[in-house]
């Protein structure tokens, strides 16, 4: 199979949620693993505030931030998830994700994103925040300045209609084959319909860089 015909998997995301963090680096990593693309696609969740939610949201919430610990500590390195103080409105950051994928830098940057921003490090909605955290990684702050009031935030609306035609309700969301899978502890079943498809590489063929 060339690598120009590897189906894709397709991954909606947003940098304020625990469970899309979780999911990052592990959907990267399934072009490791299958002989499939991955792609990603900015998505902006739209929560309610403190004050906003009902009693039981609010301990769903608590819930969320619990569970989503506990997939850290076991998967992921032990990232304290802190909950954010506000209810952040990530298009910059979301088109920073744009930028750095054009760049060939989305998962340097999405790593660096997600773990400033759950360390309460890095203001997700702030454009000079994100202009510096793209300038860690070698990209230019200028070059992002220009994107984010352009190509880049055509780029984004567009990926919010192709959400809609979608059907996404939340993240991380998965498609493979127009079969959706939401969640990070749905990534196994992902993987099974991947495996099914026979799509897996083979372990024991070094694969080229």
């Amino acid at each position: 199979m060339k690598e120009e015909e590897r189906p894709e998997v397709k991954m909606y995301s947003d940098f304020k949620s625990p469970y899309a963090y979780l999911a990052f680096e592990p959907a990267f990593e399934l072009e490791d693993k299958y002989r499939v693309r991955l792609k990603w696609k900015p998505f902006q969740l739209r929560l309610k505030g403190k004050g906003q939610r009902s009693q039981y949201s609010e301990y769903k919430v608590k819930y969320s931030y619990m569970d989503a610990r506990r997939w850290s500590n076991l998967d992921r390195g032990g990232l304290m998830l802190r909950g954010p103080l506000k209810i952040f409105d990530t298009t910059p950051a979301l088109i920073g994700g744009l930028f750095a994928e054009k760049h060939g830098k989305l998962r340097k940057y999405g790593n660096l994103v997600f773990e400033q921003f759950f360390k309460r490090e890095l203001a997700a909605d702030e454009a000079d925040a994100i202009a510096l955290a793209l300038a860690s990684i070698g990209l230019s702050e200028q070059d992002y300045r220009d994107f984010l009031t352009g190509e880049g935030s055509a780029d984004y609306e567009s990926a919010q209609d192709d959400a809609v035609t979608d059907q996404v309700f939340g993240v991380p969301m998965f498609y493979f084959e127009n079969e959706m899978f939401w969640g990070y502890d749905r990534m196994g079943l992902l993987e099974l319909r991947l495996t099914e498809a026979g799509l897996k590489r083979d372990s024991s063929v070094k694969q080229a860089v």
